[in-house]
């Protein structure tokens, strides 16, 4: 006998209460109890409780994903990491397209922080490939940035020599 939703209750986080033929089944979150068509008097088939577990997947790794994500940006690959397996793939297609997860946007933004802070490009370079940023996203942040022969000029009129320049990934070259 297919079970039945007798009662949706909401309770407090954007959560709501199923109960299954009277009893209480499971508290789910709200967005995916809509998503499903969850309506009390409708029966939990066996299509509907598959749907209900693909969103309810669905819904984890988009909340994990937005946890990771609340501190700092991370690359694909770096959240990726984070994300449960089943619906891994599909959260992070919905963090790209609505614009949450940028990894040209975030390598960008990594590298400049890091040019600041008086880091050469291999250095930088190195950090962005450890933090999961690779290909196009890494080579548009690398030529985004001041020439690294005009950082190191800059850093050298402040007293920084070519030992601490070298240990910070600067190319040095006696005619820098």
């Amino acid at each position: 006998m297919t079970p039945t939703v007798t009662r949706l209750r909401e309770r407090p986080r954007g959560r709501v209460e199923v109960d299954l033929d009277g009893v209480p089944w499971r508290t789910l979150p709200a967005e995916v109890v809509v998503r499903c068509g969850l309506l009390a008097g409708c029966a939990l088939d066996r299509e509907t409780a598959r749907a209900l577990a693909r969103d309810l997947r669905r819904s984890k790794a988009l909340a994990r994903a937005a946890q990771a994500l609340r501190h700092r940006d991370l690359s694909r690959q770096a959240l990726a990491t984070r994300l449960p397996a089943p619906a891994r793939e599909e959260a992070l297609d919905v963090l790209e397209r609505s614009g949450y997860l940028d990894d040209a946007r975030t390598a960008a933004g990594r590298a400049a922080w890091l040019a600041e802070r008086g880091w050469g490009d291999e250095a930088i370079r190195v950090r962005l490939e450890q933090e999961g940023f690779v290909g196009e996203p890494l080579a548009g942040a690398l030529e985004d940035l001041e020439p690294e022969p005009d950082r190191a000029k800059a850093l050298r009129e402040r007293g920084r020599t070519e030992r601490w320049l070298a240990a910070r990934g600067f190319e040095v070259a006696p005619d820098m």
